[in-house]
């Protein structure tokens, strides 16, 4: 294979990096030197772009999002009410999922996570009716023609109504079943390694879909196999109740029990834990995952983000589901958890770079790929570039700040692994009209049913 020349990203508007003010250098998938101001490159033979119409930011990552839902924004039998009568509303529509329609709605939220300057995604699919046991296959295809770099978690539930739990029982699977699955998909896709652009995890829904047998089993394989794992936890006042009448616990402490809090874990939400239990979190290495947008929409209450960074939680950014964000653009996810968290602490202890932290640093601590979410020497060339050429941003000051409090919205070109994803903001080859098309035709369908 010949080698290709190293490219120098130059000369940027801004950059989320110290040292960098001449920009980067990438060869071979790295960043492998930082261009100080007054200087040049070292690497040689270099091939320039140039970045002076550019802000350049580590590529973003989101933490937490369920792909499927695309098919139902905005859904009107699930407006207007919070999570568990949201999720009654839904399920029976989501029932009815099939392959095809999978694949089009996971295609529509990578390309749109791709086109918001996204480089990593996981996505949490714990729905299987029967004719979709093969859900994660789809999404590791879609992600592979996109470029995307994805941790998909094979979710699961097996606590149906008649169980006492939420979901309809045409919507679970057994607990064998479940278990054989996830074996399966790890031992196929799960990619070792920094270079790994598809990993698999292991996520339960959540304590009130799925078994105390399923919790403790799931967390005994991911130890075995060496994957993460996922769930969502005290993201409502409900949940809480829920557990402490179902378990007599509180939603952590019936996690510890179940042998999750460790540092393989990343949660969905984390909105109503109390000081100890941060403190808790922390010491087990454990992470959250804020979900701004989502949390606001379903008035399920605010992630007290600086209280649990201060204990020494890491905290990451996630889109949450398109049926309750209703979407999948992860720069605008910054701006909403920087608004939501301003809002709550105060002008003197969020800024515009906290939120972008979250986004980047912080989001690849919660998926354990730490050679992620920064600009520097060594670590992999994922990179989002953003142009301020449209009206939103005219008269800005700060090009960092702007991208943030201007509202961003669209990343002009975005880098995978060194390999160019969205040139001039475009997917090369992937016809969006053609995709809305399809996509709206098939939620009218799944609407319909």
């Amino acid at each position: 294979m010949t080698a290709t020349k190293p490219i120098w990203i130059k000369d940027p508007l801004a950059i989320l990096a110290d040292g960098a003010e001449r920009g980067i250098v990438i060869q071979d998938g790295r960043i492998v030197e930082l261009v100080a101001a007054g200087r040049e490159p070292q690497t040689r033979d270099t091939v320039a772009f140039d970045a002076a119409q550019h802000v350049v930011v580590p590529g973003l990552i989101n933490t937490h999002h369920h792909f499927y839902q695309t098919l139902t924004r905005a859904l009107p039998a699930a407006m207007d009410r919070e999570l568990f009568p949201w999720l009654k509303a839904l399920y029976p529509v989501w029932a009815r999922l099939t392959p095809q329609a999978l694949d089009l709605a996971v295609t529509v939220a990578m390309a749109e996570l791709l086109l918001s300057g996204c480089t990593t995604t996981t996505d949490h699919h714990y729905l299987f009716p029967r004719g979709l046991e093969d859900a994660v296959d789809i999404e590791v295809a879609a992600a592979r023609r996109l470029g995307l770099r994805v941790l998909l978690t094979r979710g699961s539930m097996n606590l149906s109504e008649r169980d006492g739990g939420l979901p309809p029982d045409s919507v679970v699977q057994d607990e064998d079943l479940i278990l054989a699955d996830s074996v399966r998909v790890v031992e196929r896709f799960h990619e070792r390694g920094e270079d790994a652009m598809v990993q698999i995890a292991l996520a339960p829904c959540s304590p009130f879909s799925v078994t105390t047998s399923l919790m403790r089993a799931t967390a005994e394989l991911a130890a075995r196999l060496d994957v993460r794992l996922h769930t969502h936890l005290a993201e409502t006042q409900d949940e809480n109740e829920f557990c402490q009448q179902l378990y007599g616990c509180r939603p952590l402490d019936y996690l510890e029990d179940c042998g999750w809090l460790n540092e393989r874990t990343w949660l969905a939400h984390g909105i109503h834990f109390n000081d100890d239990e941060g403190r808790r979190i922390a010491r087990a290495k454990t992470t959250i995952s804020h979900c701004a947008c989502s949390n606001q929409l379903l008035a399920s209450g605010c992630c007290p983000v600086c209280d649990l960074e201060e204990a020494g939680v890491a905290i990451g950014l996630g889109v949450d589901g398109s049926a309750s964000n209703d979407g999948s653009n992860l720069i605008q996810e910054v701006r909403s958890a920087f608004l939501l968290q301003r809002a709550r602490y105060g002008v003197s202890r969020v800024s515009h770079k906290d939120a972008l932290r979250w986004a980047t640093q912080g989001s690849a601590a919660c998926i354990g790929r730490p050679e992620l979410g920064r600009i520097e020497a060594g670590k992999i060339a994922d990179l989002a570039l953003f142009r301020l050429d449209e009206l939103r941003f005219s008269g800005h000051g700060d090009p960092l700040a702007a991208l943030v409090l201007c509202g961003g919205h669209r990343a002009d070109r975005v880098m995978v692994g060194g390999r160019w994803a969205v040139e001039n903001g475009a997917i090369a080859g992937l016809d969006i009209a053609d995709l809305i098309r399809r996509h709206s035709v098939a939620a009218a369908a799944l609407r319909a049913g």
